[in-house]
């Protein structure tokens, strides 16, 4: 087995820590990605490490990424692989997005939004680059009969990485935590079939919104975590915007992206 503990939580939380947080994030991904190779490639999910293509250099430099590590040694061939919901921001989203992170600037100035929303299933787990077709294919047949589902998001949390040199500020999963388990557990299962790390065990169902680096959760938790879930609860309509349903799993491996629409 890959022992990929890569970015385990620290209290079974569930954010990857992503490679080229800068570089390969443009606006958001609006269209649905295709998995063909042809298409332009599109920016990764935030939260997500980088793409370890076949093709790519082996010296890893770290300057090029503003110091951060990779989770896990580069190796030809092996694939970054993700499982997750994909969250299309509306713009009201974006407003309440706007509100929380000027705030929680006043506590941590390094704060930075996420451009792109996602609300994980899987690990970042290695993928060998000729395991991604039968490995999609699995997904695909335990994922068929899974029907489209609302959950509420808007309990604000801090995240650590495992390694603590990240913090996030999410929004955690309160209502639609039994139907994201089954999921789970069937994701698991393709996992288990290719002899990777399954997700954590008690996990914690957020999207992330903001990122800084280092362990800065001592600052955001206590006032200013009340002051942010106070913007959400008072947000306008923020009951109807938190209620998110949820229309696709995606597969990131690399550069190619699956889609499995929910019934």
């Amino acid at each position: 087995a890959m022992s990929a503990a890569l970015v385990g939580y620290s209290s079974s939380e569930e954010e990857q820590e992503e490679e080229e947080e800068e570089e390969s994030r443009g606006g958001g991904a609006q269209g649905t990605p295709g998995a063909s190779a042809g298409r332009p490639r599109l920016p990764a999910p935030a939260g997500l490490l980088g793409d370890p293509d076949p093709e790519e250099a082996v010296n890893d430099d770290s300057s090029r990424h503003g110091g951060r590590v990779r989770g896990f040694p580069h190796e030809r061939g092996n694939w970054a692989t993700h499982v997750y919901l994909p969250y299309l921001a509306q713009e009201e989203f974006l407003e309440l997005l706007e509100l929380l992170v000027s705030r929680a600037r006043t506590y941590v100035p390094s704060l930075a939004a996420m451009e792109e929303f996602h609300l994980s299933l899987s690990q970042c787990v290695v993928l060998r680059y000729h395991w991604i077709e039968p490995f999609v294919r699995s997904l695909r047949e335990r994922l068929a009969a899974f029907h489209r589902f609302f959950c509420v998001a808007d309990q604000v949390k801090v995240y650590t990485n495992q390694n603590k040199t990240r913090t996030f500020i999410g929004l955690e999963v309160s209502a639609g935590h039994f139907q994201l388990l089954e999921l789970v557990s069937e994701v698991d299962g393709v996992l288990e079939e290719f002899d990777l790390p399954t997700f954590y065990k008690d996990p914690s169902f957020h999207i992330s919104l903001a990122w800084c680096v280092g362990d800065l959760s001592g600052r955001l938790e206590g006032q200013c975590l009340r002051e942010l879930q106070d913007i959400v609860d008072g947000f306008e309509d923020s009951a109807f915007l938190l209620r998110i349903q949820w229309e696709q799993i995606r597969c990131k491996s690399g550069n190619k992206y699956f889609s499995f629409p929910l019934r």
